[in-house]
């Protein structure tokens, strides 16, 4: 696993540096100026990235925002000595949050939460299986317009039909981090690559349209926000 790790303070740096070697990460690299980490993360890619929020010239909610827009799947850790940050930090997108100073312990726990994140995203090329009646379909991922949640299983559209899955729509989150897909409403997850059109309809929700078939989801208020902000940090 590649890291890199950004915090002004020297001693902090180097501390989280033998911390994480202590969990078995040693491909670390380790900056003191934000401005020179954002410029090695736009040549390296890195599978996570621990920043301090308290920092000069960018703070880590900026780079956070700048790293995500070279690559949206990045774990980011946050570290910082001031608890208030917290909301904000998972806001912008964090994966987890760790408060100074920093114990070797939360660096094992944050380290062992993201293998169990990877391993699950290798099985992304994995056919999923679904059913509908006798009909057993064996789906791959983009063949998936969206996924529904019904009661204790979900609905997976694909063009052919729509099949049920024995799975929380929760696990289908995780499982496509990797994906182009957004979890537009407590009860969907929809896969942006086969979005036709979008339209705003009451209380800022977003109506959205796919390619190839005559349906139609409609996001929540909050959904909308977060998805027009995750389309944006897309493109830039």
């Amino acid at each position: 696993m590649k890291v890199m790790i950004v915090d002004d303070e020297k001693l902090a740096l180097s501390r989280l540096q033998r911390l994480l070697g202590e969990t078995g990460i040693d491909d670390v690299k380790a900056f003191e100026d934000p401005l020179a980490a954002l410029e090695e993360a736009k040549k390296t890619q890195f599978d996570a990235v621990f920043l301090d929020i308290s920092m000069p010239k960018m703070d880590g909610l900026e780079l956070a925002e700048a790293i995500f827009a070279l690559e949206p799947h990045t774990f980011i850790i946050f570290q910082t000595a001031h608890e208030d940050f917290a909301l904000q930090a998972y806001k912008t997108g964090g994966f987890d949050y760790l408060l100074k100073p920093i114990e070797l312990a939360s660096v094992q726990k944050v380290v062992q939460r993201i293998k169990h994140f990877r391993a699950k995203q290798q099985t992304i090329n994995k056919k999923i299986i679904a059913k509908n009646g006798s009909q057993v379909y064996l789906i791959d991922i983009d063949e998936i317009y969206y996924i529904k949640a019904d009661l204790d299983e979900v609905i997976i559209r694909i063009k052919e039909a729509s099949a049920y899955a024995k799975k929380k729509i929760s696990d289908f989150e995780e499982l496509l981090r990797e994906k182009n897909f957004y979890r537009i409403h407590r009860s969907y997850i929809i896969n942006v690559d086969k979005i036709k059109s979008m339209q705003s309809v009451e209380q800022s929700k977003l109506q959205i349209a796919f390619q190839g078939i005559n349906e139609m989801v409609t996001s929540s208020k909050d959904g909308a926000k977060e998805f027009r902000e995750y389309l944006e940090r897309r493109s830039l």
